[in-house]
């Protein structure tokens, strides 16, 4: 119930912020500039997220062909999608969020802090195996009998 909350107050906040971002940089700049520039931060996006998205495909295909788990390019990849949406949305707080995902060396501790604290159990880097959980393993042979 408390991830519902969370995500009912992010639905809520963000287009209080968005509003009051746009009228005050609006009432600072006036309204064609805020649109241009509205306009401006999404074409920039648009432009940096092709090249952000191209470096870490490339990425991910150089660890797969040297037979390496490319954990940290399966976590930037939704990163970067996550940040071509907020950059195509209307707004200055979601561009500057959006922003933040694309810079790699940010984008990088948030795919690290994904995977250290919600995708493993810590034994990957730890390197004690099992360290969370005691595993069996049962040897045995298999006959199929007719």
């Amino acid at each position: 119930m408390r991830a519902f909350q969370g995500v009912f107050l992010l639905i809520l906040l963000i287009p209080i912020i968005e509003i009051y971002l746009l009228i005050s940089v609006g009432g600072l700049l006036g309204v064609f500039p805020t649109v241009l520039l509205v306009v401006l931060t999404a074409v920039l996006g648009a432009v940096l997220l092709r090249r952000q998205g191209f470096e870490t495909w490339q990425r991910f295909q150089a660890s797969m062909a040297q037979g390496i788990v490319p954990a940290y390019e399966l976590v930037e990849g939704p990163l970067l999608l996550i940040a071509g949406a907020l950059l195509l949305t209307p707004g200055f707080f979601t561009d500057a969020v959006g922003f933040i995902c694309l810079v790699p060396q940010l984008r990088r501790k948030i795919a690290r802090y994904i995977i250290e604290n919600h995708l493993i159990d810590g034994s990957v880097f730890s390197g004690t195996a099992g360290s969370k959980k005691d595993t069996q393993v049962l040897e045995g042979e298999y006959n199929k009998e007719e």
